[in-house]
Formats: structure tokens, sequence, C-alpha cells
């Protein structure tokens, strides 16, 4: 058996990379070197193996059957290496290394923003990378070690940590614009007003759920503009362009300070608290326990 180089360890760590990020200009990009740079260390490594892994095209690359069988053994070598650096961590008294998570607007700055710079006091050997990104992606496959999302759009295969409690969420818009618009009594009135609309990661324009009681009611009309991100729907409604759907804890401030006001205060509606969420395939990092042990601390709704 042929002892591995250096360079055939790190090459056949840049190999899973592309293959779990589906491409070379992808897997560049989360290594942090150039697609041409991860190309030669692909040809380099075919050619010390003299064997193909890849079929390439000018537009797609496909795994040989060779690559597949090679690529198995990769990731339970790669794997098991990685637990066991991990399991190193048990005999420092701080954790290091790459955290990198990826987190929903909303969850950046209720539930990461306030706890960051103490994190990082309390653990300066640990690097973090956090994306902030509403639109639905597969961590796995793009290098994170955790998400934060909604309840229920953590996939089922992943392992969840609830953060919060249920999260509250209510219509808003400033004292001008409600002082010039229609009478506004009940959910059915919200036809006649300037409502923005909010399109989801996954692409759809989410319809505002209200409840009152035992009653339901679900808003879905000719919305006046749609958005795909929460900071803008705040903003509009704050500039008099009409009533935004939120989180209560996302405009507290808004409201505190009066350039918001609750519409229809007697509707709302209790959704899906934040999780954190990582693959089911490692164990929880330490650098990950650190964050969420902090998180846990303050009293997030």
């Amino acid at each position: 058996m042929s002892q591995l180089t250096r360079s055939d360890l790190g090459d056949l760590n840049f190999f899973r990379v592309i293959v779990e990020a589906g491409g070379f200009r992808k897997a560049a990009d989360q290594l942090d070197i150039s697609p041409s740079a991860l190309s030669r260390s692909m040809r380099n490594l075919e050619e010390r193996q003299g064997v193909r892994l890849f079929h390439r095209t000018n537009r797609s690359i496909k795994i040989t059957s060779a690559g597949q069988e090679l690529l198995q053994s990769v990731i339970m070598g790669f794997d098991t290496i990685e637990a066991g650096l991990e399991a190193l961590n048990r005999y420092r008294e701080h954790p290091t290394g790459l955290l990198k998570i990826n987190v929903l607007s909303d969850a950046a700055r209720l539930v990461l923003a306030p706890i960051l710079a103490k994190y990082t006091e309390k653990y300066p050997e640990v690097r973090l990378e956090i994306a902030v990104q509403d639109t639905v992606i597969d961590i796995v496959k793009d290098g994170f070690d955790a998400g934060i999302r909604y309840g229920d759009i953590v996939p089922e295969d992943m392992i969840a940590l609830r953060l919060c409690k249920p999260l509250n969420w209510i219509m808003a818009a400033s004292p001008d614009y409600l002082k010039h618009a229609p009478e506004l009594e009940k959910p059915d009135d919200l036809h006649y007003h300037k409502c923005i609309g909010t399109r989801m990661g996954n692409g759809k324009i989410y319809h505002w759920e209200l409840e009152k009681g035992k009653e339901k009611y679900v808003l879905s009309t000719d919305w006046t503009m749609i958005v795909n991100e929460t900071i803008l729907s705040i903003e509009i409604a704050q500039r008099h362009g009409g009533i935004c759907y939120n989180l209560e804890n996302r405009i507290a401030d808004q409201l505190a300070e009066g350039s918001l006001v609750r519409v229809l205060p007697e509707w709302g509606s209790m959704g899906e608290a934040f999780y954190l969420y990582y693959s089911n395939r490692r164990q929880l990092p330490k650098a990950l326990q650190a964050l969420l042990k902090l998180i846990k601390t303050y009293h997030f709704q």
C-alpha cells in the first residue's frame, strides 16, 4: 500500500468538497482558492493515481465510476479525522477552529447580533463566519457547520435544537399612513390598503396568517409591492408606504419610538420558533456547543 503524502490528503479533501458542492466554482468559493488552482489540484491527483475521477465538459462535471467508489472511502475517512480532531477539544480549555453558520436575516438580528461580540471575546480562538441568507440551502453541500431557520423548514434529516419560544407575527404601519388611509376595522379591510408582501426563501409569497381567539383569517391580496427582505419592508412602512407583516420583536424599537404602530392589534399569529440545526452525520462541535450555550443565556421570545 502506497503511503499518503500531504498533497494526496489535501487533494482528496478538495475532491470531497467539489462533489459535495456540486462543481469547481462553488467548491473554490468554499475553500477560498481559485477555480483554476482547484482544477490543477484535481488533475495532479488523477495523474498521480492514474485514474480519471471526473468527466469534464465546458459546462459541467460528472464524477466517474472510479471517482464515486473513491468518494465513499474519502467521506468516511475525513468524517473520522474530523471527529478525532473535534474530540481533541475535550482536552482544550477553549474550543478552536472555524465555525460557519448560515442564518435567516431575522434570526441574525434577533438571536446572533446580541451575542456575537461576547462570543468572540469569550472564545477568541474560534473564527466565526456568518452567512445571512433567507433562501433555502443545503448547509452540508454549501460547507456550513450549522444553520438557523424556522422550525417548520428545517430538513427532517437534521438534528434541530430550539433557540426560543414561538414567535409572534403582527401587522404595523406608520401613524401618518394610517391617518390618510381607508378605514381599517377588520381583516377584510386590508384589501383596500397598501400591503407589503414577502417572498420567502423557497420562492413562495407568504400569505398573512391572522388569529383572534378562535377566529382565523388568511390574507391573500393584490400586494402593493413584494419584497424578499425584512429590513426593506420595515423601512417602507416607516416611510408611510403601507402595512408590513413582521415578527413583533423585529420591530420592537420602531413600535417603542412610535414610527410604527400596530394595525388591528387584536389580530396576530404565533409562529414557529427559531431552531439551530446541523447534520446528523456528526457530533455537535464544541465551538457550536459554546454558541448554543451562550444563546440560551438570553431570553429570546
